[in-house]
């Protein structure tokens, strides 16, 4: 077997009776002021995905709502022109 450096991993607990100090990590704080009101201005990144479905779903909404309305309208007006073909002095 090789000669292979072993390494050992130790959690120190006092140094010449003082206790080290802690590890800190550091954690990006959100201004007082801007707590909720920056935060809702922007949109996170990873989420782009799910906007972009719902974006497309609303608008193939949009569209076929706008469709139906609009087949509606033409209904109408070819009723309302063969009305007024068949009953002129109305």
């Amino acid at each position: 077997m090789k000669n292979e450096a072993q390494s050992i991993e130790v959690e120190v607990v006092e140094i010449d009776g003082a206790v080290p100090p802690a590890k800190v990590e550091a954690r990006e704080e959100i201004p007082a002021d801007q707590s909720w009101q920056g935060r809702i201005r922007m949109l996170d990144a990873r989420w782009w995905p799910l906007w972009v479905l719902l974006g497309a779903i609303a608008i193939a909404l949009l569209v076929t709502v706008g469709l139906v309305i609009a087949v509606v309208f033409v209904i109408f007006r070819i009723l309302n022109g063969i009305g007024r073909a068949l009953f002129p002095d109305r």
